[in-house]
Order: C-alpha cells, then sequence, then structure tokens
C-alpha cells in the first residue's frame, strides 16, 4: 500500500496552518496548541522544514516560523520529499537504480509511467490547496463520504 508517513503527513498540518496567515510568525508551542499536536513533534517537524528552505524561522518577541514562500508556490511533492524523500514504487523508479534485472524487466516501464504519473498529481497540488483555501477542491468531509461511497472523482490523465 502507498502511504506517507505520520511525520509528513504532520508537516502538512503545520504547514497548512502556517498558511493561514503566511507572513504571521508563529511560536512552536501555538502550531502545537492550534494543530493539536504534540510540541516535540511540531519541534522535529520545523527543524526539517526549516533545513529544506520551506520555512523561516526569526527569535526574538516576536519571533517564530512563517513559510518561506507563498503557499501557492510549494507542492505537495516537495513536501513529501522532505520527509520521504523522492517518490520511487519500484527499485527501478530511482535514479539509483540497482536493480538486477532491469534490462530484461518487461514491467518496469510500465512502473516508471505509474512513478511519474504520481509525481505530477502532487506536483499539481498546492499547500495553498491542501490548506483548504482552493474553492474548487472538495472538502474533506465530502471527499471522505464519495470515497466511501465509491463515487468519488477521481481525475485520470493519460501520459
Amino acid at each position: 500500500m502507498l502511504r506517507m508517513g505520520k511525520l509528513t503527513d504532520y508537516a502538512t498540518v503545520v504547514l497548512a496552518t502556517l498558511a493561514e496567515e503566511p507572513l504571521r510568525h508563529s511560536a512552536a508551542a501555538d502550531l502545537a496548541e492550534r494543530t493539536h499536536l504534540n510540541l516535540p513533534t511540531v519541534s522535529k517537524v520545523l527543524k526539517e522544514l526549516q533545513r529544506a528552505g520551506m520555512v523561516i524561522s526569526s527569535r526574538g518577541t516576536h519571533g517564530g516560523y512563517r513559510l518561506a514562500r507563498r503557499p501557492e508556490l510549494i507542492s505537495a511533492a516537495q513536501i513529501l520529499d522532505v520527509f520521504e524523500g523522492p517518490i520511487a514504487l519500484t527499485e527501478c523508479s530511482t535514479t539509483t537504480s540497482q536493480c538486477g534485472i532491469e534490462k530484461l524487466c518487461r514491467v518496469g516501464g510500465a512502473w516508471q509511467r505509474v512513478n511519474v504519473a504520481i509525481r505530477r498529481a502532487l506536483e499539481n497540488v498546492t499547500l495553498e490547496q491542501l490548506a483548504g483555501h482552493d474553492p474548487a477542491l472538495p472538502r474533506t468531509s465530502a471527499l471522505s463520504a464519495q470515497i466511501r461511497a465509491g463515487i468519488a472523482p477521481v481525475p485520470v490523465q493519460r501520459i
């Protein structure tokens, strides 16, 4: 099953919270309270995001963390790259592939196309959209209900 780690999920929650007021500096403790995540987790997430250049920190009375770029310029793919590394469904999907049967494999090309499609889909979802500021996207509860009912709109793009 394809699934991102909890830290990546928490990072999107923290970033979405920062995206509510992109120019405001928020202390880690304030973000922990607003997101209902524990402070050590929020601190760890912020440290990684700062190292990746996605957030900026400032010290002092009015210090804290804020987004380094506007929410519409940060993609889901970029967030996943920070915490999960590059998307690679199979060994041959990596740039450093060391698959012993790669030259003889019949399915590798198809898996690489799937990998590229997933990457493109993630690149086309912005933090602004993740934060719920895109009226074109259904709200989470509505989409969840559609998924459970088996009627969720799933855009298919040929590559």
